[in-house]
């Protein structure tokens, strides 16, 4: 793929680590659903390295001082339903204050078309940074389908989340919001012909949940 600024492919080797036993098939729900969560955290703190800061007068047990802070408050985050849920969880554990949006969409398994059943926001979400959640970006539709309904409701300042991305969904979504920086833990081979990311690690969405058959 050509670079794009706007294209984070995290490094931390900690991250890569948890990815590698993300992938597992041998990784348990219950561990699954952990990692998922620890990956969440890792790529939101990369994702808000620059984040704008505000600077509060605290009293410590040795004297009042000036230091700086980010206003949970003004952070959104909007997992697309139902895996981006694992990623939102392990995010408020880091942000408890951060209100949160949802966005449900399926996947028709014929077309591989995504389509949304379900949005909810809260109010003032376009003044707010919104985190994007999503751990698989294969095709792209759902992403641009996401950003296209956020837009549409104010929305300015959209960073998208993913744990494993296609060259094929980073290339599509780039392609139509190419101003939204994208973080991702790993950027895979390919699509197959069912459009699941190879290597990849299967459905997040069932490993979260347990429902795989």
């Amino acid at each position: 793929m050509e670079p794009n600024k706007n294209l984070h492919i995290l490094q931390n080797p900690l991250l890569k680590s948890k990815v590698t036993h993300l992938r597992s098939i041998h990784t348990s729900p219950k561990e699954f659903r952990k990692l998922i969560g620890d990956i969440a955290r890792i790529e939101a703190y990369e994702a808000l390295a620059e984040f704008p800061q505000e600077i509060i007068e605290v009293e410590t047990p040795l004297t009042k001082t000036k230091q700086p802070i980010i206003r949970e408050d003004r952070i959104c985050l909007v997992p697309i339903l139902r895996a981006g849920l694992g990623m939102s969880d392990g995010i408020k554990e880091m942000m408890p204050d951060a209100p949160i949006g949802l966005i449900g969409m399926y996947r028709d398994e014929e077309t591989h078309q995504a389509h949304e059943y379900y949005a909810r926001f809260p109010k003032g979400i376009e003044d707010m940074d919104v985190l994007l959640l999503d751990p698989m970006l294969a095709t792209g539709g759902s992403a641009i389908d996401a950003v296209s309904l956020l837009r549409k409701h104010g929305v300015k300042r959209i960073r998208f989340l993913a744990i494993i991305a296609a060259p094929e969904g980073v290339k599509a979504l780039q392609a139509k919001e190419p101003d939204i920086p994208l973080f991702v833990a790993s950027l895979d081979d390919h699509l197959n012909e069912k459009a699941y990311i190879v290597p990849g690690l299967g459905d997040a969405g069932d490993r979260i949940f347990g429902t795989v058959d």
